[in-house]
């Protein structure tokens, strides 16, 4: 599967799952439920984007980089909450850096001459 297409599939299974979790959140409270909820549903459009607009591999790898982030922060939000344990010690610290890299892995982005320009 293409980077493009990971990234479209997970930009719609992130938004389903953000959406269902603010639900969860109102419903049966928990901050950390509600922080993630709100990551999840933050980072689904961008990831969309990613996937179908992003024309360089720059994109496309910080579109990469951000899910992967999104996920070890949001995932051990989520198991602190429903299993009283961590994904893995720094989990959440490390998935935060690296949506900040991938964000900035996206700007840079924007900064580099598309082949083929003058």
């Amino acid at each position: 599967m293409s980077a493009a297409r990971l990234l479209v599939l997970a930009a719609g299974l992130i938004g389903a799952a953000g959406v269902a979790l603010s639900a969860a959140a109102a419903h049966a409270g928990g901050g950390n439920v509600a922080t993630a909820a709100q990551f999840l549903l933050f980072h689904a459009p961008a990831l969309l984007a990613l996937g179908l607009f992003s024309h360089s591999r720059l994109s496309r790898v910080a579109g990469l980089v951000l899910l992967a982030g999104l996920l070890l922060f949001s995932g051990d939000l989520l198991i602190r909450h429903y299993a009283d344990t961590r994904l893995f010690a720094m989990a959440a610290p490390a998935g935060g850096t690296l949506m900040i890299l991938g964000w900035l892995g996206v700007a840079g982005s924007a900064l580099r001459r598309p082949r083929g320009a003058d």
